[in-house]
């Protein structure tokens, strides 16, 4: 074999990223954030309310200016989904 040709386990990894970049890699990492939701007396309907950093549901209900008060967690960003190859017909 000629040299500047990979072998074994260099080659393996090699090829497996480079599957991974034509299929679009899942490894890319979403981004997650806890979000505050509740009723408040403008807006009875269940609606965001804040982030949780930024927010203490405890104090909003507490307070009596939220109520229903849930914390969830919120994909800010999720990896991108490789293009589609099918092709379109004609009508």
């Amino acid at each position: 074999m000629a040299k500047g040709y990979a072998e074994g386990p260099a080659a393996e990894e090699a090829e497996r990223r480079l599957e991974e970049l034509e299929r679009g890699s899942n490894e890319q990492r979403r981004e997650e954030r806890p979000a505050v939701y509740g009723s408040t007396e403008d807006e009875p309907e269940r609606h965001f309310i804040g982030w949780r950093d930024e927010v203490d549901p405890d104090e909003l209900f507490a307070s009596g200016k939220a109520w229903g008060i849930m914390v969830r967690t919120v994909v800010l960003a999720e990896p991108a989904r490789p293009p589609s190859r099918r092709r379109k017909r004609a009508p």
